[in-house]
């Protein structure tokens, strides 16, 4: 009986003992909280990433809209300026690519002029019909387009897998913008 009584003691010891209670309940919450937290940063890069993509369509299809004439040389400035706006962001997986859209009196596109910074592949001189809306077609007239696209590789992504992961997100956008000191922006050799 003295050994019943005393396995009952304990027992009733380790049922009334709290102490280890909360280091059980942290090493159960833990790893829920770290993958939360690792979502959350990269979720939150993202869209600064989609924003900083945003950004550099905008200033390239910008710059090139305000010149009446742009050379190689203002290209290669203007995607520097576009590398400088994806700070901090590696700029190695940039693609900029700047095209000058001709709209002919028939509401019909041609490509002008295209030229890309050095990852990126040319549409070519008067090749191709790019698709644009039609609330953009107006006739006898000229757009500058800048698409942007960047590969993302997020610094957490190979952690994360299935629906969670946001490793190798192709972040894209594309602008149009009206030539503002002349009715196109001729190139210049």
């Amino acid at each position: 009986m003295r050994i019943i009584e005393h396995l009952a003691g304990i027992l009733r010891r380790f049922r009334n003992d709290k102490d280890g209670v909360s280091a059980v309940e942290f090493a159960l919450v833990l790893p829920l909280m770290v993958i939360l937290f690792i979502g959350v940063a990269q979720v939150s890069e993202l869209a600064s990433l989609k924003r900083k993509t945003t950004l550099v369509a905008r200033a390239t299809a910008d710059l090139v809209s305000q010149a009446q004439s742009v050379n190689q040389d203002d290209i290669n400035s203007i995607m520097e300026a576009g590398k400088a706006v994806m700070a901090p962001f590696n700029t190695a997986p940039l693609k900029v690519r700047i095209t000058s859209i001709k709209i002919d009196q028939d509401k019909k596109t041609s490509v002008v002029w295209s030229k890309v910074n050095a990852s990126s592949t040319d549409w070519g001189v008067n090749t191709g019909s790019p698709t644009i809306d039609e609330a953009l077609k107006v006739a006898n007239s000229h757009l500058i387009m800048s698409e942007v696209s960047y590969k993302n590789t997020p610094s957490a992504g190979y952690l994360m897998t299935g629906a969670l992961s946001l490793t190798g997100e192709t972040v894209t956008d594309k602008i149009y913008m009206r030539p503002r000191l002349s009715d196109e922006v001729k190139w210049v050799n």
